[in-house]
Parts: C-alpha cells; structure tokens; sequence
C-alpha cells in the first residue's frame, strides 16, 4: 500500500488499521451478508452496504442490490462518515449540494443513511449504509437500529482478527480464516473452474528442532518474518497469503493461473530464498502445489493435498512437488497400515481376533547341514484385506511409536515358543530383529534378563539381531545397550551387513558375535566373481574379527557350494525353507531327521 504524502497523520494511521485487518478485496462473507440483507429488510430498501473506504475508492465488503463492487470515494456519503466519524442521512441526495452531482446520485439513489464502522482505537473504517431510490426520511428507532447492524458488522470484523482469525507471528489470516474464506470463494466463483493453490513450508520438523535448540523460539519468528517479506513482494498486495501452521502458509493462485507458470514462479521464490535468506544454511524450504476444481474440492481436501504434495517434495529432495493421485495413495496406504496395525497390535497372539503371527526359518550349519536355529519374522493377516507384506508394513512401522511395542510383542511371542520347544526337546537358538528404538530405552536389557528368567531360558538361547543403520541413531547409547546384553549372555548379530556406510568401524567394537550378509550380496554369486570376491573378503574380515557368519537369501545348491568354498559358516534361504509356522517349523525340523546343531 502506498499512501499519498498528502494525506493527514490521522488518516494515514486509519487507511494502516484498514489495510492490517485485510478486509479488502476478499471474497463476500456469509456473516457479513446476513446483517446487509437484515438492514435491507428492516428498511425496506432495495439497496444496503457494508463499505470500507480506501485512499480512493469505497469497497464493499457486502452488498445487497448493488452491482459494482467499489466506487470512486469523491463525492461518496460513505467517505464522508470516514472522516467525521459520525451518523449521516440524507434524504434527498438530488436536493443536497453536496451530493447532488455524485456518482451515487447519477445513478439514480435518492436516499442515504450510513452508521460508522468504528474501531476499538476509534478509527472509522466505512459504514453500514442502506439506499433507497426515492428521497425518504428516517426514525430515531431505524437510526438506532442502523447503529446496532455497524456494531455487529465491527464486532464481527474484530473477532475474525482479534479470536483465531489471524496468526499473532506473521499477523497473516490463519488457518480457520482460509476455511472461512475458501467456503465464501466457492459461493461466489463460478461451479467448475480449475484454480491452483500452494503450501510452502519453511522447514522440516527436524530441521526446525535443531534450530530451535541452539537458537531459541525467536528464530522461528525470524524465519517466518522473513518469509512473510519475500511472499508480499512476490505475491502482491492483492492476493491473500494465510499462515496455516507454524512453519506453512498457503496461497491461491489468482483466476487463469496455469499449473506450470504457477510451479515455474514458486522455483523462482525458492531461488530467491535460498540466495538472499540466511535460514536456507539450516532450513530448506519445499512448496507443494495441487490444482483443484471450485464446486468439486473442500478446504480440508486441498489442504490435505497441499500437504501431501509437500512431502512428496521433502522425500524427493525437490523444491516444487505437483499433487500426484498416485503419490497420494501410497500415502494414504501408509496411514491406514499404521492405523489398523495399531489395533492389530492390541490383539493377543492366540486370541480369536489376532491378526499378528510369528513364523520361523532355519538357519543351517553349512558344515554339518544340521539346522543351527531359526529367525523369528512377523507376518500381519488382515481381517479385511489379507495379507499384508512385511516388506511393507514393519518400514513404516519403524518410523512410529509403535516401533517399541511391536519389538516387545515378537520378543514374548519368540520367547514362548523357545520355552514350548525346549520342554519338547529342541534346544535351539532363536533369533529376533530389534530396531534402533529398543537400543536406546534404558530397561531394555534388564526387560531381556528379566523375561528370558521368566520363562527358563539360557540368555544364549536368544540371538537379537541389529541392523547398522540402527546403530548409527545414537551410537554410544546403543553401544552401552549392546554391551549390557552381551554381557547378560544374550546373543547378538549384525544384521544386513554391507548395506550400511560405517561396516568396518563398527565392526570392530560392536560386542556381536555373527555377522548376517546381505542377501543383495548372495543372489546370484555362483556366476558373478565379482560378488564372490566380495563376499569372501567379508567372511575373511568378519572370522579374523571373531565373527561368524551368516550368508542370507540362499536359494540354490550352487550358491551352497560357493558359500561352503569361501568359507561361510551359516545359510539362510529358501533352499531351505521359507519361514514356517511354529508346528510347520517343528515337522520340517523332523524331516530332516530332527538334527539340531549346536550354536557356536
């Protein structure tokens, strides 16, 4: 807004409280038209307004039987108010030389009354004004009750700005004004036509966190101001930009804007970000954009595909992500496998409504063939829908709370069943995947001890196996969890090992005595010298360290002979077995003649 430096201090400081409350040019109101349509009604006019006056317009915020959305503020009854402050009512705008030659008055009105839209701090906005087309004369009651109808249009327009309308860091519209103000958009566009929306986000949880710990909250408050700067100058003073979250604001792109200017311009304001802002060293700023149609998409649905689409940019390492349906239905799935797999967990195994199940594969001696143990692996039957894929649901689940609690209902379940086969004879050793969440709860050895105590295990019965990328969330904080356990006795494994980028130097002080090859490592090693040579430098390292070795994903005979010539100590694979439920398990093991190695 640039006002003119001719304009009194008084008015320049009520055209700054007009333009803060961003009241114009926003679309209509329903709160606000209900009380035009009562002044209308309670006069009988045809013709009632609420105006706000500008440096030289009277905009109308509602309007009832007129046209036009603003008109000039020369000569204009409403601009009259605004300076006086002050009731005005003029019968006859024809017969008063004031207004005899306005544009109102060449329009053919007759009759004016407007109240002033005062402020708390007692700046006149506009007025309520209602206009007839014959000269009329007014009541004490009606000018009375004009005054109320302003009262209520000012209380209303405070209490959007002042209770939950506008976001106290960015004094931008918040998220309950969008919601408000997309409903009136949709009232007053035209059903059907394609519009396109963004979400910025300034920062990622983490990366937000981290700031905040070392530079305190004011940092947020600098982030946001600053991009609350750039948005103006990139946006304009006519579009409207709500702050939505803490670190998110959306805006919707003006009438005709096609989707890939609109992603072209947003590239553009990134770039402008990241060369000029300071916050781009521990900040990364990603844009979500999502087209939708007036009439056919809610608030909430663009909102939630703004999101979406935001993700996606922040899992791709992209700046600008365009809404996918596709993309979004893999989100969708990941949000309802948490959901169901949270009640799946209530459920006790063995129940009649247990979804959740243990099976087993063997591990086989490839010295002796003999089967050494087994790997306890969770599968998820879904009462609706069946199967659902490990490989699928337990990455998810990894990144939740609900992490620490599936660990503990395999870790029971695993633990029965190594108590049912030892009272049948079956001294065997079983092993179970923990994650880097377990590593780090300070009780989780003692739980261990505490259960293997419980149901008579040797703590050597139970091997846990570790991936390295587990290790590297706290590494001290999981060493000291590791070494607790190795020293209760507790068998421990590296699992998937070789993926990870910290194998040597974890290697060689991690407390673990077997290390699990990667399968990616194993498949296809008969023809591959390559992956032989690999594979058999692991081995030789893993033994001169102490380790055994474990070689997963074994499917064939000839990867046997190759594992047996490098030297491997154990096989994993289908060859074998896939895993098995535990009284499949128990009439394999008797096929092969009930022959159970001793774990080394």
């Amino acid at each position: 807004m640039s006002l003119s430096p001719t304009l009194s201090p008084r008015e320049a400081d009520r055209l700054g409280v007009l333009h803060r409350l961003d009241l114009l040019d926003t679309p209509p109101s329903a709160s606000f038209d209900r009380i035009t349509r009562m002044a209308s009604q309670l006069f009988g006019l045809p013709l009632a307004a609420v105006s706000l006056t500008d440096v030289n317009r009277q905009w109308f915020k509602s309007r009832v039987g007129i046209v036009e959305a603003s008109l000039p503020r020369l000569k204009a009854p409403c601009a009259r108010i605004a300076e006086t402050g002050e009731m005005l009512v003029v019968n006859d705008l024809r017969a008063d030389e004031g207004y005899a030659d306005s544009p109102l008055a060449d329009a053919g009105v007759r009759f004016y009354a407007g109240a002033p839209l005062v402020t708390s701090g007692g700046y006149c906005l506009g007025s309520m004004c209602v206009l007839g087309l014959e000269p009329r004369a007014v009541s004490d009651a009606e000018c009375a009750a004009l005054r109320d109808m302003a009262d209520m249009v000012m209380a209303q327009i405070e209490l959007q700005h002042a209770l939950g309308r506008v976001d106290p860091a960015s004094g931008l519209p918040n998220r309950t004004q969008f919601i408000d103000d997309f409903k009136d958009m949709t009232a007053d566009r035209p059903a059907g036509e394609a519009r396109v929306a963004a979400l910025l986000n300034l920062a990622s949880p983490e990366q937000l966190s981290s700031a905040l710990r070392v530079m305190g909250a004011s940092y947020l408050d600098e982030i946001v101001g600053e991009a609350v700067r750039m948005l103006a100058e990139t946006i304009g003073a006519d579009s409207t930009v709500y702050h939505v979250t803490p670190t998110e604001f959306v805006y919707v792109a003006p009438s005709g804007t096609g989707v890939e200017a609109f992603c072209a311009s947003m590239e553009r304001w990134l770039a402008r970000r990241a060369a000029s802002v300071t916050s781009r060293f521990v900040t990364t700023a990603r844009i979500g954009v999502a087209p939708f149609v007036i009439g056919e998409t809610g608030s909430a649905d663009l909102l939630r595909n703004l999101h979406s689409a935001a993700q996606h940019a922040s899992d791709e390492d992209r700046g600008v992500c365009v809404f996918s349906q596709e993309q979004d239905a893999v989100y969708r799935r990941s949000f309802w496998l948490i959901n169901e797999f949270g009640a799946a967990l209530d459920h006790a195994a063995g129940s009649p409504a247990a979804q959740l199940r243990l099976v087993f594969q063997p591990k086989i001696d490839l010295a002796s063939g003999a089967c050494i143990g087994a790997e306890a692996l969770l599968r998820w039957t879904h009462p609706a829908f069946g199967e659902v894929s490990p490989g699928e649901f337990i990455p998810i689940i990894e990144r939740t709370s609900m992490v620490r609690a599936t660990t503990d209902w395999v870790l029971a379940g695993a633990m029965r069943q190594l108590a049912q086969w030892r009272a049948e004879g079956l001294a065997l050793q079983l092993a179970v995947n923990v994650s880097a969440a377990n590593l780090l709860e300070p009780d989780f050895c003692e739980r261990i001890v505490g259960d293997l105590g419980r149901h008579g295990l040797p703590p050597s019965s139970l091997s846990l196996e570790i991936t390295e990328s587990a290790l590297m969330k706290n590494p001290k904080l999981a060493q000291a969890t590791l070494c607790a356990l190795d020293a209760a006795g507790v068998r421990l494994a590296i699992d998937d090992f070789g993926t990870g980028y910290s194998s040597l130097a974890y290697l060689q002080s991690l407390p673990a005595q077997v290390v699990k090859i990667d399968q990616s490592f194993i498949r296809g090693i008969e023809g591959d010298e390559r992956k032989r040579a690999l594979v058999s430098a692991m081995i030789k390292l893993s033994h001169d360290l102490g380790h055994r070795v474990v070689a997963e994903g074994v499917e064939t005979a000839d990867v046997v002979d190759v594992l047996k010539d490098v030297d491997c100590d154990e096989a994993q694979g289908y060859l074998y077995a896939r895993p098995l439920a535990a009284q499949a398990f128990a009439q394999w093991l008797a096929g092969q003649g009930g022959e159970v190695a001793k774990a080394a």
